[in-house]
């Protein structure tokens, strides 16, 4: 049977991260598919196998490594113009056994800054994606009276590196302002801050990315050019496929649970977002009602991980 659209190659991925951080990558064999370039270890599910179950034996025939925990990352459907593949992917952070190729072939350990610097197979660009990105991602908001730079620094304590500004009452000469008070400390604590499209003058910011509203998601035609990263708010499978479609970088799905912020807008729920989840390649972040310990709930549901308002402003 053909490996279609409703048909996918089933593959289990590990990648497999070292005690020093770094990403084990292994060359592919020139005459296999996607064949000369490289690949986070993995290999075919076979009949009655769970992925997780697939993922251990492939590591220890290929590599000769017994792992002892690996933890979903990200789930990816690809279409190749030959063959439609469906990757389970598995972040592993604890194993033993040395490296060494069943099939003699070269592996490198990479820092994550040096992922994009080798030729992956385009399937692959989600999964550099998702280990570029933290798992926390918190959203900057000038909705009450509170100062924005003492809020900032509240968040940067909680060593959170990744921010939204959602500056919706500022004017275009107030965000510049704020802007250039922020990146000190930004540069201080290596965090990076998304402007969110509804704010004045977003394209022109001097930012490290863009946070696209749902409304914006739909309105546009072609992807924007950004300086690094591009996000996208989504709350039904409609704009997933937009955010896909357009190369969004990854996205916040949300209302998950009731938020104080939006009461009268129906939560999505657990189970719901899981299924969301599972028919998208980006990663996602749950939002809505998220607090701290709600963490480990969604990336058992195959997220990224959680962002929030007031999530990391709590003592």
């Amino acid at each position: 049977m053909p490996n279609t659209a409703h048909n996918p190659l089933q593959v289990a991925v590990g990648v497999v991260k070292s005690a020093e951080g770094k990403f084990l990558c292994a060359l592919r064999e020139p005459n296999v598919h996607q064949g000369g370039l490289w690949e986070f270890p993995g290999g075919k599910l076979e009949p009655g196998e769970t992925a997780e179950q697939a993922l251990v034996r492939e590591l220890h025939e290929e590599l000769h490594i017994s792992v002892i925990s690996a933890t979903p990352l990200i789930s990816i459907k690809h279409h190749y113009p030959d063959l439609c593949v469906q990757l389970h992917v598995f972040l592993v952070t604890e194993f033993t056994g040395s490296v060494r190729s069943a099939s003699g072939q070269p592996c490198q350990w990479l820092d994550v800054a040096q992922l994009n610097q080798y030729a992956f197979p385009k399937a692959n660009q989600p999964i550099i994606n998702a280990l570029s990105l933290p798992d926390r991602y918190a959203i900057l908001d000038d909705g009450d009276a509170l100062p924005l730079l003492p809020k900032l620094q509240k968040i940067l304590a909680k060593d959170v590196k990744l921010i939204q500004a959602r500056l919706k009452h500022a004017s275009v000469s107030e965000v510049e302002v704020f802007l250039q008070q922020a990146q000190p400390l930004l540069d201080q604590h290596q965090a990076k801050m998304l402007i969110n499209s509804a704010v004045a003058g977003t394209f022109d910011c001097n930012a490290a990315g863009i946070h696209l509203t749902s409304r914006d998601l739909m309105a546009l035609s072609q992807k924007p050019e950004v300086k690094h990263w591009l996000a996208a708010s989504c709350h039904n499978l409609q704009e997933l496929q937009k955010a896909e479609q357009l190369g969004v970088d990854f996205v916040v799905v949300a209302p998950v649970q009731a938020t104080t912020s939006h009461p009268d807008q129906p939560s999505l729920g657990w189970p719901r977002f899981a299924e969301l989840v599972a028919q998208t390649c980006l990663p996602v972040f749950a939002l809505g009602g998220m607090i701290n310990t709600d963490l480990a709930m969604a990336k058992q549901m195959g997220a990224q991980g959680i962002a929030g308002i007031s999530t990391f402003l709590t003592d």
